[in-house]
C-alpha cells in the first residue's frame, strides 16, 4: 500500500481581531473599485468596514436570504454556491484575500444570489449596503467602477452555468483546473500547486458534477500524468494537455 504524500499546501490565517488597520488598508487597495482612491480617500472607506472572523466550513450568508451587506475577503477562503433547480450546488468560485462578495445592488428587496461559505478559517471585512452606497455617492469613480465590474461577472457566471450544461465532466473539470491554476498555482516540486484546499466535494461543486464522477476523472488524469495530488491537495504537471483537453 502506497503512503499517502503529506499535503504541499502551507497556509496561515490571521484571526479577525489581529486584521490590523494597516491590513484592512492593503486589503481594500486589491479590491477593484477601491482601486481607484488615493490612500486619504481609502483611509475614510476604511473606517465604515467591520470585520467579522468565520470557522472553516461556517456559513456566511445564504441563497436567497435578504442581502443587507457587501464582504470582502481580509484572509482565509471563502465558497460561493449556487443551487440549482436539478438539486445539484455549483460552487461559482472560490475567493480569496481582496476579493468582494455580497450585495452591490440599490435595491432594497434584494435577495442574495448565491450561498457564502468560508472554506477555511476566514477574516472577513463587512459594511452594511446603506453605507456603500454613501461610499458611492461620495466617489463617482468607485461607481463607475462598480457598474462594469458587475458586469463582468454577470457575463462570467452565465458562461459557467452554459459549460455546465453543454460540456462533458472531463473538459469541465480540466477547465476548472486550468482556472484554478492560474488564480492560485505556485511553482513547487509536485508541478503547478493549486495552494487551496480542494476536496473532491469542492471540484464536484464546481464542475456540476457528483463526487463520485469527480473522482473518476481526477484518477483519470492522474493516470494520463496530467496531475499529482492528495488529501485536499492538485498540482497540474501537463498544463498542455489539459489546455487541449478543455479546448477539444
Amino acid at each position: 500500500m502506497t503512503e499517502r504524500r503529506k499535503t504541499p499546501i502551507e497556509l496561515k490565517h490571521v484571526p479577525a481581531h489581529m486584521c490590523s488597520t494597516d491590513l484592512r488598508l492593503e486589503i481594500l487597495s486589491r479590491v477593484p473599485f477601491f482601486a481607484v482612491l488615493p490612500p486619504h480617500d481609502l483611509a475614510k472607506v476604511n473606517q465604515r468596514f467591520h470585520e467579522k472572523g468565520f470557522s472553516a466550513e461556517e456559513y456566511i450568508y445564504y441563497e436567497g436570504d435578504p442581502a443587507f451587506s457587501l464582504f470582502v475577503v481580509a484572509d482565509g477562503r471563502v465558497k460561493l454556491i449556487r443551487h440549482t433547480v436539478s438539486g445539484k450546488d455549483v460552487m461559482l468560485d472560490l475567493l480569496t484575500p481582496g476579493e468582494f462578495f455580497g450585495s452591490l445592488s440599490h435595491l432594497e428587496q434584494e435577495l442574495n444570489a448565491e450561498t457564502a461559505q468560508a472554506q477555511t478559517n476566514a477574516c472577513i471585512l463587512t459594511i452594511e449596503k446603506s453605507e456603500f452606497h454613501k461610499i458611492l455617492d461620495s466617489f463617482p469613480g468607485v461607481a463607475m467602477a462598480v457598474l462594469e465590474i458587475t458586469s463582468r461577472r454577470l457575463n462570467a457566471a452565465q458562461e459557467m452555468i452554459r459549460q455546465i450544461s453543454a460540456y462533458s465532466v472531463e473538459k469541465r473539470l480540466a477547465f476548472t483546473l486550468l482556472r484554478l491554476a492560474d488564480k492560485f498555482g505556485k511553482n513547487s516540486d509536485v508541478g503547478l500547486l493549486i495552494e487551496v484546499p480542494l476536496s473532491r466535494d469542492d471540484l464536484a461543486q464546481m464542475t456540476g458534477t457528483t463526487t463520485e464522477s469527480a473522482s473518476r476523472v481526477l484518477s483519470q488524469f492522474h493516470k494520463q500524468g496530467l496531475i499529482e495530488s492528495g488529501r485536499q491537495w492538485i498540482a497540474v504537471t501537463d498544463r498542455l494537455a489539459l489546455e487541449r483537453l478543455a479546448g477539444d
